[in-house]
């Protein structure tokens, strides 16, 4: 008997591992697609003679795509199960970034498409699997995640314009070479399906009703929050190079400053859970790592220099990144069980992305009729006001679905390491 048990538990523990490698493949795959586009979209709008707000639909139709897809997500897990699902996602993501390289105005579209169905899809069900498979872990895991989007980010970001330019290889191949690393998650991700169910890696949740989700305040607020989140990435990823152009910069340093914005967030992407799980409230971290974006904004506003670029980059970085980990936290925190979880993901990615999807397209527009960058900062001045407001309610201790969301102490296995 002892021995069948020692058995038992080493299976269990190779099959965590396997897991852990699982989400942070995922983890990498999640923006590349969309990172790679900022810093050479100037390229790609010459080249296929797109206007500002038109070409900034290759960031806004994935989160076009986001908001339609997810609150579709959780009930196709439940009929086909997660894993089958995920597996769609992967497949969906590897054709994208394919499709999307081909030379013709028609297959950038469709492939753009094909990528925001497959990230949707996953960013949809990893706060459900995150909570179902590490419950003791929840503060760390969602670190790990949020912290290995943020270094591929980066290395996307940061390589774009080297491949296109220095290497001689185009925009095409800089967006391509993105299929690899898909690949790889696809290939992983086939294997651990074909374990037997009773190991499933990705199990299907319970039947509880997604309507319930819909009527939660608390769910609303955070909902809204995500929305704040992503609309602050995605005007980011999209238009910051093209902010510090505009401000006298050249390409290829603009294009190294989103490169360092994002990779000096990387930190605070796996420090911040592990300073929310020492606090009661995460609501006053949300107001501090927003008055740090604010602060980045006006100072930008104020001084034009290499310096001040710089200190804004880092600011930005660090609330931007901070902020959308307490996000991701919050998905899995503000929820009972992992079917509460996926439902609860699934709606704030379908309202946090309907508000995001038009934002590198408003920017765009909005810069097209003024030809400054004023107004586009005071609205990001303005989104970290709103994510603040947001974040004194989201960041309280509290269940969506629970009878009156009274305040309640979290439970300490999910604070733990």
């Amino acid at each position: 008997m002892d021995k069948h048990l020692l058995t038992k538990s080493k299976v269990s523990n190779r099959l965590q591992v396997m897991l852990i490698i699982g989400v942070i493949l995922l983890a990498i795959n999640l923006r590349p697609a969309l990172t790679s586009i900022g810093p050479i979209i100037g390229m790609i709008r010459n080249e296929i003679g797109f206007s500002n707000w038109s070409i900034a639909m290759l960031t806004s139709l994935p989160l076009v795509v986001f908001a339609l897809m997810s609150t579709v997500i959780p009930k196709l897990a439940r009929k086909f199960t997660s894993k089958r699902v995920l597996m769609v996602g992967l497949i969906a993501l590897t054709a994208g970034i394919l499709f999307r390289s081909i030379s013709t105005i028609e297959f950038l579209i469709f492939g753009t498409l094909c990528i925001g169905i497959g990230i949707a899809i996953c960013n949809v069900l990893i706060p459900g699997l995150i909570k179902k498979e590490f419950p003791s872990k929840l503060m760390l895991m969602t670190g790990v995640y949020s912290t290995v989007m943020g270094i591929s980010a980066t290395t996307a970001s940061g390589l774009s314009v080297p491949i296109a330019e220095n290497w001689g290889l185009g925009w095409r191949f800089s967006l391509l070479i993105w299929i690899i690393p898909a690949m790889i998650a696809l290939i992983y991700w086939t294997f651990i399906s074909r374990l037997r169910s009773n190991h499933s890696t990705v199990s299907q949740p319970s039947p509880d009703k997604d309507s319930d989700i819909w009527k939660s305040p608390l769910a609303w607020k955070i909902a809204f929050f995500m929305g704040c989140q992503s609309l602050l990435f995605y005007i980011i990823i999209s238009w910051l190079p093209e902010i510090f152009i505009g401000f006298g910069l050249d390409q290829a340093t603009s294009g190294f400053l989103l490169s360092y914005q994002q990779l000096i967030g990387i930190p605070a992407s796996l420090l911040i859970p592990l300073l929310a799980s020492k606090l009661k409230s995460q609501a006053w971290l949300v107001v501090f790592l927003n008055i740090l974006l604010i602060a980045g904004i006006i100072l930008l506003l104020t001084y034009q220099n290499l310096i001040v670029f710089f200190i804004t980059a880092t600011l930005i970085g660090i609330s931007t990144s901070g902020n959308f980990t307490l996000a991701l936290l919050f998905l899995s925190l503000r929820a009972r069980n992992t079917s509460q979880a996926t439902s609860l993901s699934g709606m704030a990615q379908t309202i946090g992305y309907s508000l995001a999807a038009f934002g590198p397209m408003i920017i765009g527009f909005i810069y097209d009729i003024t030809l400054e960058w004023k107004i586009p900062l005071y609205i990001l001045i303005f989104l970290g006001l709103c994510s603040s407001l947001l974040g004194l309610k989201v960041g309280q201790n509290r269940y969506v679905l629970n009878e009156n969301e009274v305040e309640i102490k979290v439970e300490n296995r999910y604070l733990s390491n």
